[in-house]
């Protein structure tokens, strides 16, 4: 296993139940990945003020609720202790060897050779194993404009991972490029300590849906408006939130470019107050960059002293190479988003974009990869993977156009359709299909022994 992120751990927990020997790979010093802050070994996105965005009942693993007590929108903090204390619980934390970066994971005669190192040492060591799971989240790279803006400035840029907290703004100009969740975070909190108001520019639009809508948390109905079509689900859910909130162009913002569950709709309460109390206020997308100014599409001119490009991030699995990846982890094409079309013994969990919450998806594809490797399930025969990965994506990119349709899944579907295909492939299984990576002898028994991971 690679990575003792929410998906590392979620996996590793459903191998360790299959009887499996599991080791885990992690960089960071303790469990958590993206939620770990400092210990995510300095590539943790984690801020001061940073929360879930998605409420904690449609948040947290089955196999481990989240406790009565905690706010339906739990701090980063918090999350991170609760994914140590499911480590802890589920006896994964005796399994995971912290400090060690993977480098490079290769197939090597019957198996795989992962080579990994430890912080601050030259020496690399290489282990052997039958499968590898790959669960280093997509979180980690930072993505620039590209190309650069034209022209130069003088003042200080940062990424949105770079964020920590709202200490480097105080008593200055501050202009936050994008519109996600980090990006509207990061100008509330700038916008509490900065010189004037915090410039929030765009050239595309999102919707923006607050945390509560009449009450309750937003997200709450999905699962009941999951048994409608997707633009049925659209239909209706738009229309509440523009009678509960409004449009974004209400608040000076762009007007999104797709409806809702298109693209991934941006969650905050807080920044539309600030809009409308004129703290954050909206600018178009850049033009250029001059010295001590920002030039904005339509010529509007602004004093600056801070960019924070809050641009995304890249897909990277830089310890794989391209004849896994095909040059671009974004568009590897896998069976259930999982397995590798040439070797299910190379599987992925968390390399998905989803319209809800992170864990319950990586928990169910960690189930997934653990009735494979355990030799209860059976994958469909090649031919029929890959008409079912071209389904998905030709579904994906009706849906949501040509912005990661490989990686995109529908939190609801996706979370439901996964126990049945782990049914389905036992049923494969009982008739006899080979359990097994293409190439290699199939096994008609599991190996409970086997080191299913690393």
């Amino acid at each position: 296993m690679i990575g003792a992120g929410a998906a590392g751990l979620a996996a590793a927990k459903a191998l360790l139940d299959e009887g499996l020997d599991v080791t885990v790979l992690e960089r960071g010093t303790r469990p958590g990945g993206l939620w770990a802050g400092d210990g995510a070994g300095g590539e943790s996105p984690a801020y001061g003020s940073l929360h879930l965005n998605t409420s904690k009942g449609r948040t947290q693993f089955a196999d481990f609720p989240m406790p009565e007590r905690w706010p339906d929108f739990p701090s980063a903090a918090l999350v991170a202790g609760y994914l140590a204390e499911y480590a802890e619980a589920f006896g994964i934390s005796e399994r995971v060897r912290y400090g060690r970066e993977v480098t490079a994971v290769r197939r090597g005669g019957a198996g795989w050779e992962v080579v990994s190192k430890a912080a601050g040492e030259d020496a690399e060591r290489t282990g052997a194993y039958d499968a590898v799971v790959v669960a280093n989240g997509h979180n980690r790279d930072p993505k620039w404009p590209s190309p650069a803006y034209p022209g130069s400035f003088d003042g200080l840029q940062m990424h949105a991972h770079d964020h920590s907290g709202p200490e480097v703004f105080a008593g200055r100009r501050v202009l936050v490029v994008g519109m996600g969740n980090s990006a509207m975070d990061i100008a509330v909190d700038a916008s509490y300590v900065s010189r004037g108001p915090v410039l929030l520019s765009a050239r595309h639009g999102t919707h923006i849906v607050p945390k509560y809508l009449f009450g309750r948390p937003a997200d709450a109905t999905g699962g009941a408006l999951a048994v409608l079509p997707w633009r049925l689900r659209q239909t209706v859910a738009q229309t509440v939130l523009r009678l509960a909130v409004g449009t974004p162009e209400r608040y000076g913002l762009p007007r999104p470019a797709g409806g809702l569950f298109q693209n991934h709709p941006t969650i905050s309460d807080t920044v539309l107050h600030r809009l409308t109390h004129g703290e954050v206020v909206a600018r178009p997308g850049v033009e250029r960059l001059d010295g001590g100014r920002v030039v904005f599409a339509g010529g509007t001119v602004e004093d600056v002293d801070v960019i924070v490009w809050a641009t995304g991030y890249r897909v990277s699995v830089p310890f794989l190479g391209s004849e896994w990846t095909g040059g671009d982890p974004e568009a590897m094409p896998l069976y259930q988003r999982v397995f590798h079309l040439d070797d299910p013994t190379l599987s992925f969990v968390g390399l998905m974009q989803s319209t809800g919450a992170a864990l319950p998806v990586v928990e169910a594809q960690g189930r997934l990869v653990a009735a494979h490797l355990g030799g209860r399930y059976a994958l469909p025969s090649g031919a029929d993977q890959r008409a079912s990965v071209a389904r998905a994506h030709a579904a994906a990119v009706r849906r949501w156009g040509d912005k990661r349709p490989m990686m995109r899944v529908d939190f609801d579907r996706y979370v439901a359709a996964l126990p049945r295909e782990i049914r389905a492939g036992v049923r494969r299984a009982a008739r006899g299909a080979a359990v097994h990576a293409p190439g290699r002898s199939p096994r008609a028994t599991p190996n409970p022994k086997a080191q299913a991971s690393a």
